[in-house]
C-alpha cells in the first residue's frame, strides 16, 4: 500500500469583507458582543451574482492543481465537501467537473458540514493506499451568506459564518514515515436537531399537516411554503451553548485518538489546525492540551466560520505564512452538525 501525501493546495476568499460594525447596519450586535462570543472580527461574503460555492471552488482548485504540478486532465477523482451547493440536485462535484474541463472521472459529494474537509480527504486517503486513483481532488467550499438571515432575529447563527472555499491534491508516496499518517472519524446523531437547517426537507408535510390550511391529499405536497420562509422555520437554527460544550469534549479526544494510534502525544505536535468553528473552542481545546500560541493556527479572526472550507483555506494560509515545514506533525480536527467530527495527523 501508499501512502497518501498533500501534493498541492490552494485557498480562495471572496474580495468583500464584512467587519462587525458593518453588520450593525443590519441588526442589533456590536463589534464587542460578537468578538466576545466568537473571537471573529470581519467575514468575505461572495458576491451575490456572480459567484457560486463552485466557482469558489474552482479558484481554489486551480491553484491546488498547479501547486501540485500537474493539470485538470490529470485529476482521477473529485471529493467535493459543501452544506451549501449550488443546486439541491445535483451536487457540486459533477459542476466542477464540467467547468474544469476535466475528464469523465468519478465526483462524490459529502455532506459533513463542518467535518466535511476531514471526511473528504480520509475516503481520498483510502483509494489513493489502495492504487485505486493517483490525483485526487479534494474541496471543501461554501456560500453561506445566501442563505443567511441578516436580522437582529437571527444574530446567534448570522454573524458567524463567512464564504470562502480550499482544495488539496492528493498523490500516492512510497515514504511510509510521510504523509497522512491515519484518519478518525466519528457521528452521534442523538442531538442532530440542535445544529440544522431543517427545511427544505423530506419531513415538510408533517410539518404542514398540523395547519388547519394544509388540505387533506393522499399524495404530493409543498416542498418549502411561505409561511415557513416569513415564520424563519426554513432559516439554520443552532443551541450555540450545548453545541460548546459537546465540541469541547469530542474536539480534543478525536486529537488524541489520532495521536495515541500513531504512538504519539501532545508534545509531538507541531501545529494543529482545527476547525474554525469559533474561537473560545480552540483556545479551550489548546489550554485543555497544553499547547502553545505557536502550536494552534486560527484564522476565523479574519474568515469566521466557513465550515467545510474552514480547514483548508486554514491549512493553505498556514502553509503559505510559512508555519509548517518538512518533518512537520501537523493534526486536523473538526467537529460540526450531525453531529460529526473528525481528525487527521499528517507527517509534512
Amino acid at each position: 500500500m501508499y501512502q497518501s501525501k498533500i501534493a498541492g493546495m490552494g485557498y480562495y476568499v471572496p474580495k468583500n469583507i464584512y467587519s462587525n460594525d458593518d453588520l450593525t447596519r443590519f441588526m442589533d450586535t456590536s463589534d464587542e458582543w460578537i468578538q466576545e462570543r466568537t473571537g471573529i472580527k470581519e467575514r468575505r461574503f461572495a458576491d451575490r451574482t456572480e459567484e457560486t460555492t463552485t466557482t469558489m471552488a474552482i479558484e481554489a482548485a486551480e491553484i491546488a492543481i498547479s501547486r501540485a504540478g500537474v493539470t485538470a486532465q490529470d485529476i482521477d477523482f473529485i471529493v467535493f465537501a459543501t452544506l451549501s451547493p449550488d443546486y439541491y440536485f445535483p451536487g457540486c462535484g459533477v459542476l466542477l467537473q464540467r467547468e474544469m474541463g476535466m475528464r469523465e472521472i468519478g465526483a462524490l459529494d459529502v455532506r459533513n458540514q463542518c467535518s466535511g474537509f476531514i471526511y473528504a480527504l480520509s475516503v481520498a486517503d483510502q483509494f489513493i493506499k489502495t492504487g485505486t486513483y493517483k490525483n485526487i481532488l479534494v474541496v471543501g467550499s461554501e456560500k453561506h451568506s445566501f442563505a443567511m438571515d441578516f436580522q437582529t432575529r437571527s444574530r446567534n447563527v448570522s454573524v458567524i459564518f463567512g464564504d470562502g472555499a480550499g482544495a488539496v491534491v492528493l498523490q500516492p508516496t512510497q515514504d511510509n514515515h510521510s504523509g497522512i499518517l491515519s484518519t478518525h472519524l466519528h457521528s452521534d446523531g442523538a442531538d442532530a436537531e440542535i445544529l440544522a437547517m431543517y427545511y427544505p426537507g423530506a419531513h415538510a408535510n408533517k410539518w404542514l399537516k398540523n395547519k388547519p390550511s394544509f388540505p387533506d391529499q393522499e399524495l404530493g405536497g409543498l416542498f418549502l411554503t411561505s409561511e415557513q420562509l416569513e415564520s424563519g422555520a426554513a432559516l439554520p437554527y443552532m443551541d450555540g451553548p450545548a453545541v460548546f460544550k459537546k465540541a469541547i469534549v469530542k474536539f480534543p479526544e478525536v486529537i488524541r485518538e489520532a495521536l495515541a494510534s500513531n504512538n504519539l502525544s501532545e508534545k509531538d505536535i507541531d501545529l494543529l489546525i482545527p476547525h474554525q468553528a469559533n474561537l473560545r473552542i480552540s483556545q479551550y481545546v489548546q489550554k485543555l492540551l497544553g499547547l502553545r500560541d505557536d502550536q494552534v493556527f486560527n484564522n476565523i479572526q479574519k474568515y469566521g466560520n466557513t465550515t467545510a472550507a474552514s480547514v483548508p483555506i486554514a491549512l493553505c494560509e498556514a502553509w503559505e505564512s510559512g508555519k509548517i515545514h518538512t518533518g512537520d506533525l501537523v493534526c486536523l480536527a473538526a467537529f460540526g452538525s450531525g453531529f460529526t467530527w473528525a481528525s487527521a495527523l499528517i507527517r509534512w
